[in-house]
């Protein structure tokens, strides 16, 4: 499975928007000057993510895109089924073998695992703290 720019963008919005929580609304041109991309395809996302109830939309000149949701309610799973579709690494896999059918529904449930318990509230909060040691290992 790979997760397209659909999928990475519309995580890039969605942590924007958990970020700026309680802010206000936050502009689409705002999230993508931040970013460094494309507002026209930004507006593109959006929509899929506000028909599903994760966004709601603000009218008006200080309007923009608010969290629908708690960022602590939203999966990084429920945004990427929303904008990829289903969560899958392989099509077909009734079609393999049992071993290989085995292997792909494992990876399948670990990545799915991964993205249904990581929330917004995880990624918004999330630093790189490059002040910390490595770790050291030895053998």
């Amino acid at each position: 499975m790979k997760i397209s720019t659909k999928g990475r963008y519309g995580l890039t919005i969605m942590i924007e928007l958990a970020k700026k929580e309680g802010d206000g609304p936050v502009s689409l041109k705002t999230i993508a000057t931040e970013n460094g991309l494309s507002e026209h395809y930004l507006e593109q996302l959006v929509a899929p993510l506000r028909n599903a109830s994760l966004v709601k939309s603000i009218r008006g000149a200080y309007g923009g895109y608010i969290l629908a949701k708690d960022p602590k309610e939203i999966t990084a799973g429920d945004i990427i089924r929303i904008l990829e579709g289903p969560i899958t690494p392989v099509e077909g896999i009734e079609d393999e073998e049992p071993a290989k059918q085995e292997l792909w529904k494992r990876i399948r449930d670990a990545v799915k695992n991964v993205l249904d318990t990581t929330t917004l509230d995880d990624l918004k909060n999330h630093r790189d703290d490059d002040s910390q040691e490595p770790y050291m290992f030895y053998i």
